[in-house]
């Protein structure tokens, strides 16, 4: 590997980067809200625009790396990257930040979608799965890393410094992908399935925003209707423009394999119940709790740091176990641990409250997360592989992207019926304050509360904010408890995802001869 370690380091820094920001900008939320005077609603769409634009442009971006050439696209992606970074760590404003992190994911989507063919193309033979062992640890490091890295950031530097950062991790990696990784393409008469992708993304753009709004301002909203029923309108005319192309941007075909189907879900489920939820315990962690960024990213490292150390441990183990089994009991233990934070956090909880819950997820994660996509590859036909793989990667980002909107829209709608329910705040001011709550401003809720009540007003924040965390932990942990469920019932096959071995059929008793 010694003449060939840079094509790999180029690829690995990327996917690092790329990764770490769907979980560094965690224990920034709360400076993000006071520096910009971000509402909730804000903070949702910091962490899922992102996300979301990822998902939505993934497949996209690979039929687009085949074509144009691997790496032209993934230079090309650390380049948007780069900008879009620069700009997050300027941003004046909530809006700006936004818009700036939406154009962020579609330079990460173009990284993304680009790893994988760039590793094959570089790599054969033993040195291949060397690489692909150590890009996929990056993956591990990117979760267990994040969080941490981004309250060291916040604490000592500024929340603008955790978007900074990439400026020169990005030019170190361009540098290195022009001098050693060589261009690559797809099998001629690649095309891009421009239609296909545009209703992709209006459905699941139109979808996020719809649930946001609907916890906002009402599900009968007229904003709230008029997205809900584009995402519908749009995932149609998905379904009608897919049908029949012959180089679709995914085979609905492949939808109709049970075990496909099931594993998709499984990816979005996974995603979905597993991760968002910490968003809003980092949150807790500062706002309510008054613990540093540094203290509150350490204090959710147990379920990345388990999930590194179990799938990596447990490799050699999981490829003598069925992956339908790993998926499945995985899904299960991250419902459980789910479940068990939701049983721990009370208005009287600490930071520890979270740690058991997190370790037992982060052991189902490390169960999980190695075996989808070979699950998802072995699903499906050798020739649509490509295609799998971009699906299952779109799915878990449309998980993410779907639990902050979801997760987010109950978590709030929670905290006020709590603040609503209650005496301590006066009626008219009672919106105003969940909102602040909800959105990292819990000391200023305490701060304009009369001394007489101020431990009236202490105690709402955190009695609130359990409730919430409760509640959106009990709905992770049932989701992906159904997903397990759902896994273990349908996904059949063998160890490392090969397809059941055939029962012989058995030949009728010769007759006996006198």
């Amino acid at each position: 590997m010694r003449r060939s370690w840079w094509p790999l380091a180029a690829i690995t820094l990327g996917n690092f980067m790329l990764l770490i920001d769907v979980t560094i900008v965690n224990t920034a939320l709360p400076q993000v809200a006071q520096g910009l005077n971000a509402s909730f609603t804000s903070l949702q769409w910091v962490m899922d625009i992102y996300a979301l634009a990822l998902a939505a442009l993934l497949m996209v971006a690979g039929s687009a790396a085949d074509l144009f050439g691997r790496r032209r696209l993934y230079l090309v992606g650390l380049a948007v990257f780069a900008i879009s970074s620069l700009v997050c760590g300027l941003a004046p404003d909530a809006g700006v930040l936004i818009a700036a992190r939406a154009v962020q994911g579609v330079g990460a989507a173009a990284m993304f979608a680009t790893n994988t063919p760039l590793l094959m193309a570089t790599y054969s033979g033993r040195d291949r799965g060397i690489a692909f062992g150590v890009w996929g640890g990056t993956s591990g490091a990117a979760a267990a890393v994040g969080p941490v890295l981004g309250g060291v950031l916040t604490e000592y530097v500024d929340w603008r410094a955790i978007f900074l950062v990439n400026l020169p991790l990005t030019a170190i990696a361009v540098w290195i992908t022009v001098r050693s990784i060589e261009e690559s393409r797809g099998t001629a008469g690649v095309r891009i399935d421009w239609p296909g992708a545009a209703s992709f993304t209006v459905c699941t753009g139109a979808l996020t925003y719809g649930l946001m709004r609907g916890g906002e301002e009402g599900w009968a909203d007229t904003g709230t209707v008029t997205a809900l029923v584009s995402a519908a309108v749009a995932l149609v005319t998905f379904v009608l423009l897919e049908r029949g192309k012959r180089q679709p941007l995914l085979d609905l075909g492949l939808m109709r394999r049970p075990t496909f189907a099931v594993l998709m879900a499984a990816a979005l489920l996974l995603q979905a119940a597993a991760f968002p939820y910490l968003t809003y315990a980092g949150l807790w962690l500062q706002s309510v709790l008054g613990m540093s960024p540094v203290q509150a990213g350490l204090a959710v490292t147990p379920m990345a740091g388990v999930s590194l150390v179990v799938g990596a441990a447990g490799g050699r183990l999981l490829d003598r176990v069925a992956p339908g089994r790993a998926l499945g009991g995985g899904l299960l233990l991250v419902g459980a641990g789910a479940l068990v934070n939701a049983a721990m956090v009370t208005p009287d909880a600490d930071w520890t409250a979270f740690v058991p819950g997190l370790a037992l997820a982060g052991v189902g994660i490390g169960l999980a997360m190695p075996v989808l996509v070979s699950a998802a590859l072995g699903s499906a036909p050798p020739e649509r592989a490509g295609m799998a793989s971009g699906a299952v990667n779109t799915f878990r980002q449309m998980g993410y992207a779907l639990g902050i909107a979801v997760l987010g829209t109950v978590f709030a709608t929670r905290v006020r019926d709590m603040v609503d329910g209650g005496d301590t705040v006066p009626a008219r001011a009672a919106g105003q304050a969940a909102e602040a709550i909800s959105g990292g401003h819990a000391d200023a809720v305490i701060a304009a509360a009369p001394p007489a009540r101020a431990d009236a007003a202490r105690a709402l924040v955190h009695e609130s904010f359990a409730a919430g965390l409760d509640r959106i932990c009990v709905i992770a942990g049932i989701a992906a408890l159904a997903a397990g469920l759902l896994v273990l019932a349908v996904v059949r096959g063998g160890p490392g995802g090969t397809p059941p071995k055939p029962t012989p059929e058995k030949s009728p008793p010769e007759p006996v001869r006198v």
